[in-house]
């Protein structure tokens, strides 16, 4: 080869070094860690079918995806800006985000459409085709719109898609948040159970699907005029319902053996349609409540089935005290003939007609009703949980607050049982900790690495109580320069020549939060375990820094 052919092969290769790559599809997991995840479907809480459903999914991830994922909600009880990217997109991640959500908390606000434009931000959507899964079994509750994030990202023009997942949310919850999926061109999956979820995943996760905007389904209308027109009532003989009141209809083809096969379409509201002529399985689901029966559309005729749901509607708002607002974190449950509805805060459902067993939880307060529902009934109740609020802080001295997450803060009931032990209430971490409690004497603890204080408190339905506990503690700093091990003890000894341990590091130095008064710190070094101490003293809302000889 000659000198100018080879010139011209090295400077084509350059030329293709210097273009650029187009940008990988990466994807970001959005997990809802609100505490509505606390609610439990089929007996067991959403945050554990969600966390068993991203490690069964995460499986089958191709070696070379890049996922990334994100979570609200985890580490703050009522902050709008408690969003994270725990796990940046990247290939290889699938056990990060199994263990990154094994552990998270679940206990805080919704704020979806902020988590959804950092993650669209995270992936760099501007740049590269980006993708985001949200997971979330509630709406937004920080004052944002997602539907109008969804139109600014598309008229953007830039290849982000969205798709959401919504993990029990009702029918008329779904059409709320589906916009945002809708408005760029991804998909909106309703689960209502482990399986929904998973499949719901598959599909979003580790298929990839193609947007919405694929060849509408089958069958094709016949004509634009409707020929199928369903109505139904809550009761025989009553009303019929044709206001919307967020029911949904389900339309399938039938199997050889009349059972419900492919779905062809589903449609909200006051609905009435064209399809080819045929026989199908006919579903409306409102509230809590579904039935379906079968359907056979003639040419040139209407078919109009007429569906009777025994049902009745629950209006229900939970309250911490009488005369209180509604507590938008209360639980109520509702146990009707055949299932289980969970909300929080207020709920408005339809549900099966018959006795119903309704529980209200407002913090570690909670009362239980029953009642009847006749079909066509609509009962409108405020439940009241009766309880008070406590706000709890732990103080070094007096004055000098605890602000570490390392905190401890346990409410015990004061009474002790006859093994003189008090039943554990409720135990939370860090500063400023809220609880809401029944009436009643109480103890609450404060722990501080090895310093621990008590305090007795006392709680009315409908007050607030604020509890401080002092810990009448210092920090110790301890340091010893190749040290395998730092013990602290302390400075007396009992009859039998032994010293009260209190915390050790595996390491050349060790910080801990001590009672006020008199220790040694020991350590020990070499392969002799050779040792050596130094007495120390604690005072009271103080640092103390010492270096072991």
């Amino acid at each position: 080869m000659s000198t100018f052919a080879r010139w011209i092969t090295v400077f084509a290769a350059v030329l293709l070094l210097a273009v650029p790559a187009l940008g990988a599809d990466r994807t970001i997991i959005i997990l809802d860690a609100s505490g509505s995840m606390w609610g439990k479907i089929d007996g067991k809480p959403k945050l554990e079918i969600a966390r068993q459903s991203l490690r069964t999914v995460l499986q089958s991830l191709p070696a070379d995806r890049e996922v990334g994922f994100m979570a609200y909600g985890h580490r703050e009880k009522g902050s709008c800006e408690d969003i994270e990217l725990i796990v940046p997109p990247a290939a290889g991640t699938a056990g990060a985000i199994t263990t990154a959500a094994g552990s998270m908390k679940f206990l805080g606000k919704t704020p979806l459409t902020a988590a959804v434009r950092k993650a669209a931000e995270a992936l760099k959507y501007t740049e590269d085709k980006a993708t985001v899964v949200l997971i979330t079994d509630g709406l937004e509750t920080c004052n944002a719109d997602p539907c109008a994030l969804g139109k600014e990202l598309k008229a953007s023009g830039v290849n982000f898609t969205a798709h959401v997942v919504g993990f029990g949310l009702t029918t008329d919850e779904g059409r709320q948040v589906a916009c945002l999926a809708e408005n760029t061109g991804g998909r909106y999956i309703q689960a209502t159970d482990a399986k929904g979820l998973e499949s719901a995943l598959k599909q979003t996760v580790v298929e990839k699907p193609a947007p919405q905007s694929a060849p509408a389904p089958e069958p094709k209308p016949a004509k634009a005029e409707f020929n199928l027109r369903p109505t139904f009532a809550l009761a025989e003989g009553g009303a019929e319902i044709t206001d919307d009141v967020g029911q949904s209809w389900a339309l399938y083809r039938t199997k050889d053996d009349n059972s419900r096969g492919e779905n062809i379409l589903t449609e909200y509201g006051d609905w009435k349609g064209s399809v080819q002529p045929g026989k199908y399985v006919l579903a409306v689901k409102a509230g809590e409540v579904e039935r379906e029966q079968f359907v056979t559309v003639e040419a040139g005729k209407v078919a109009e089935p007429y569906f009777v749901l025994d049902a009745g509607m629950l209006i229900l708002r939970a309250h911490a005290s009488e005369g209180s607002e509604i507590a938008d974190g209360a639980a109520i449950q509702v146990k009707y003939p055949g299932g289980t509805a969970t909300d929080y805060g207020q709920m408005k459902t339809f549900v099966p007609a018959g006795a119903q067993e309704i529980t209200v939880k407002v913090g570690e307060g909670v009362v239980t009703e029953n009642l009847t529902l006749k079909a066509g009934e609509t009962i409108e109740k405020d439940i009241v949980a009766g309880v008070g609020k406590v706000a709890a802080n732990a103080f070094y001295v007096a004055g000098d607050k605890v602000d570490s997450g390392g905190l401890v803060v346990r409410v015990l009931k004061a009474e002790k049982n006859l093994a003189g032990e008090r039943q554990d209430v409720s135990t939370s971490y860090g500063p400023d900790q809220q609880f809401d409690l029944p009436a009643g004497n109480y103890v609450l603890q404060a722990k501080m690495d090895e310093a621990v204080a008590e305090t007795p408190f006392a709680v009315k339905v409908g007050e607030r109580t604020d509890v401080d506990v002092v810990l009448n503690a210092g920090v110790l700093a301890a340091t010893a320069d190749g040290a395998k091990e730092i013990e602290v003890f302390g400075a007396r000894k009992d009859l039998e020549g032994k010293r009260q341990a209190f915390g050790f590091s595996y390491d050349e130095s060790h910080q801990a939060t001590l009672p006020a008064g008199d220790y040694v710190v020991v350590a020990t070094r070499g392969d002799d375990d050779a040792k050596s101490e130094i007495p120390v003293t604690i005072k009271a809302g103080e640092r103390t820094e010492v270096t072991v000889p």
